[in-house]
């Protein structure tokens, strides 16, 4: 059994723009798909005259008859998120609950804050993990909590309406109706495999933003720690070899020195040369110079495998990471391609659209362009189109272009100039530009010249 995502955040300042962009796909993060924005749904049905979620918030305030000043600091939105673990939502979907968990979330939305006070809600099916964005205005009615506490310390100065209408956020997202309000949509969740979370968990929800990061920041990390042990592996071999460079010519030395010893030794035996116990000194310390020096050898050999292993285990986390990582985009992946297989099947047009995405990107229209041919809707365009069968570029000027649908025996989708199919189009303009080059060429009778 997974949990569910309830999360509650305030709008700061007078407008909450940002997360309309986001919520409203006017701006498109990084984690969004947008081959499936089509599939987000608005769950709220705007008040007339209202086009946005921005609009909706103030039409609601204003609306409500509230006498007391707003002031600038006011709280005039709260955000909620709801959503759950990316397995149990997963099987939600592909159960074909998805409608049911919307509405008994709305449901429940509408009952704990208002239907009036929902001003707007969004299933987002475009990112990894489906879940709604809704948005409340907190506007309450009674006495204010700190009032009630003021006239329980002490005799109040003046009284108030208890059901005037008021702004408050503060009354709304105080620590016990929290409390209640995961408690209460636990119930609701309960059927559909969701609890909720530990109580008192100091667990907390993590933007996608923070998200990525923080990812980034733990992959520099790593990086930098992977680079360090590559450089201190390297400088050791450097100081290994030429230790190893010293070794041997010290013990050329030696040698050198055991075989001038030895004939001074037989000389001596004959002379009995004072020299010879200088020479057998200087060998000693020759000796212990050796000594010194394949002990030095030894640590750096050690601390050359120390670092190695650690740089091995440290591979090993990051390659792990990575793993784990590139496992989960696969699988993503792979639920996304049978999902667009199985929409393929069921809607060829939608097969289809891929094509005729290809085929506005070679001819010349940007992707935004692209986008909102395949509304189906007309398009008034400036500048190039290019001709792949006649390998050139034709300059237009406010030309009507449309995708259709065409209605054959398979129906698929055609694409447009001025009520014309595009080929035609390109032929009309070759032979517009260039009419000689149709023309057939006549054969050349010869001259019988003249008979003298």
């Amino acid at each position: 059994m997974g949990y569910f995502t309830l999360d509650f955040k305030k709008a700061k300042g007078a407008s909450d723009a940002r997360m309309s962009d986001h919520i409203e796909r006017r701006v498109i993060a990084p984690n969004v798909d947008s081959t499936r924005t089509h599939l987000n749904r608005e769950l709220v049905e705007l008040p007339e005259g209202v086009m946005v979620r921005d609009e909706a918030i103030a039409h609601r305030i204003k609306s409500a008859g509230i006498k007391r000043k707003i002031t600038p600091d006011q709280v005039r939105a709260i955000r909620v998120m709801m959503s759950g673990t990316h397995e149990d939502m997963m099987k939600i979907q592909q159960d074909g609950r998805m409608d049911e968990w919307c509405n008994d979330s709305m449901e429940w939305l509408h009952k704990t804050f208002g239907r009036e006070n929902t001003v707007s809600a969004v299933l987002h099916m475009d990112e990894t993990t489906p879940h709604i964005h809704a948005t409340i205005v907190p506007i309450v009615t009674g006495e204010r909590r700190k009032a009630k506490q003021k006239q329980t310390e002490g005799k109040r100065s003046y009284r108030k309406k208890a059901d005037a209408a008021r702004l408050c956020a503060d009354d709304v997202l105080n620590r016990d109706k929290l409390i209640g309000y995961h408690d209460d949509y636990a119930k609701i969740m309960d059927k559909y495999g969701l609890q909720r979370g530990v109580r008192g968990s100091e667990a907390r929800h993590v933007t996608t933003a923070q998200y990525y990061r923080d990812l980034k920041r733990q992959t520099g990390e790593l990086e930098t720690d992977v680079q360090q042990l590559q450089s201190e592996k390297d400088e050791a071999e450097k100081q290994l070899k030429q230790v190893k460079k010293e070794i041997k010519t010290d013990r050329l030395e030696a040698v050198k020195t055991e075989a001038k010893t030895a004939i001074i030794a037989k000389v001596g035996s004959f002379l009995g040369s004072g020299e010879i116990k200088e020479l057998k000194q200087e060998n000693r310390q020759l000796y212990e110079d050796i000594a010194t020096r394949d002990e030095s050898i030894e640590k750096l050999q050690t601390m050359m495998r120390e670092q190695q292993e650690q740089h091995n285990r440290q591979m090993v986390v990051v390659q792990g990471k990575y793993i784990t990582v590139h496992d989960e985009q696969s699988k993503e992946i792979s639920v996304l391609k049978k999902w667009i297989d199985k929409a393929c099947r069921w809607f060829p047009l939608f097969a289809d659209a891929f094509r005729m995405e290809k085929l506005c990107h070679l001819v010349g229209f940007t992707p935004e362009q692209t986008e909102e041919l395949l509304t189906l809707k007309p398009l008034k365009y400036t500048g190039t189109l290019y001709s792949e069968e006649y390998r050139r570029k034709f300059n237009v000027e406010q030309v009507s272009a449309r995708i259709v649908v065409e209605s054959t025996d398979k129906r698929k989708f055609a694409l447009h100039i001025n009520g014309q199919s595009i080929s035609d189009w390109f032929k009309e303009q070759l032979d517009k530009f260039h009419p000689t080059m149709r023309q057939p060429i006549q054969s050349q009778k010869k001259s019988k010249g003249i008979k003298m």
